[in-house]
């Protein structure tokens, strides 16, 4: 029995002492996400339309918003009117709710010019899922029947209709009680958790692709919900630009990885399956607002 018991203890150090060098192994060839986006090809990559870019520049640097005309093409039609008449161009950010929110707007006694956009609009709070090219997340959420990406943007589904979801760097459109009740006048950012509990309530309109380090760390508001109670709090936005009005040498030419290239498929298995030598458990799945979104800087 003892020489049975020593065979077997034997047999077992065996298998852990070639085990280990085995998962070594494994964890040094997986490729690390800056080497999957190194080796991709230029092909994955898009180009931002910058007739969906928004420039908002403020004292500290610039913010810039992707537009999704796929999800909201009003909303995105309409800012784009707003932007061009002026509306934003002395705006001010009212909000800064921890872990919540950032908001902007102009108050309602100093509108500003609005050109051809309309003051109220159709809710664009989700559309049909029909036609749309998913990437799916195999995991389950909470929220949804259904998850992946569409176009670069976080997409939930129940199956029929589709809506882009409350991830961090998202930008909504503020409303009223009433559904009808926004224009793309007012905005907010999500910097915090993410409110999936938003989702399908109010029109999520674009992303924040660059400068969202400028809009978290703005000064808590200390009014209801974060909002400035004293009008010094408040951040000025000197101007704001759609990216095609500017002239193409004063454009930040971005690109955004593209979410149904096999590069992002790539990006999303290594954040599901954790290969680097420090994870001792990797957990195999992922929410779908912890799955990065690369955006670089277009080589000239």
């Amino acid at each position: 029995m003892r020489i049975g018991a020593l065979l077997a203890a034997l047999a077992l150090a065996a298998c852990a002492s070639t085990a280990a060098p085995e998962a070594d192994a494994q964890a040094q060839a997986a490729p690390s996400l800056a080497e999957i986006l190194e080796q991709s090809p230029a092909s994955d990559w898009r180009t931002i339309d910058p007739d969906h870019t928004v420039y908002m520049d403020l004292p500290a640097g610039r913010v810039i918003i992707e537009l999704s005309a796929t999800f909201t093409p009003e909303h995105t039609r309409n800012i784009r009117e707003l932007v061009r008449a002026g509306w934003f161009n002395g705006a001010n950010i009212v909000r800064s709710q921890e872990n919540y929110v950032v908001q902007w707007g102009r108050d309602e006694d100093d509108p500003g010019p609005m050109g051809s956009a309309t003051a109220t609009l159709t809710p664009e709070f989700s559309r049909p899922r029909r036609g749309l090219n998913v990437t799916r997340l195999p995991d389950p959420d909470s929220y949804a029947r259904e998850v992946g990406f569409v176009d670069g943007f976080p997409m939930a589904s129940d199956g029929r209709d589709a809506w882009m979801a409350h991830c961090p760097a998202m930008v909504g459109a503020g409303r009223g009680d009433t559904a009808e009740s926004g224009s793309g006048g007012e905005l907010y950012v999500v910097i915090g958790h993410a409110p999936r509990h938003l989702d399908r309530n109010i029109a999520t309109v674009g992303r924040v692709l660059q400068g969202m380090e400028l809009l978290s760390v703005m000064p808590r508001g200390t009014g209801p919900l974060g909002f400035y109670e004293d009008e010094a709090q408040r951040t000025p936005i000197p101007r704001v630009r759609m990216a095609s009005d500017v002239p193409a040498s004063e454009r930040v030419n971005l690109e955004a990885l593209r979410t149904e290239s096999a590069t992002f498929r790539a990006v999303i298995d290594s954040r599901r399956f954790r290969r680097e030598s420090w994870f001792l458990e990797p957990v195999g799945r992922i929410n779908l607002c912890n799955v990065p979104l690369p955006v670089r800087v277009r080589a000239s």
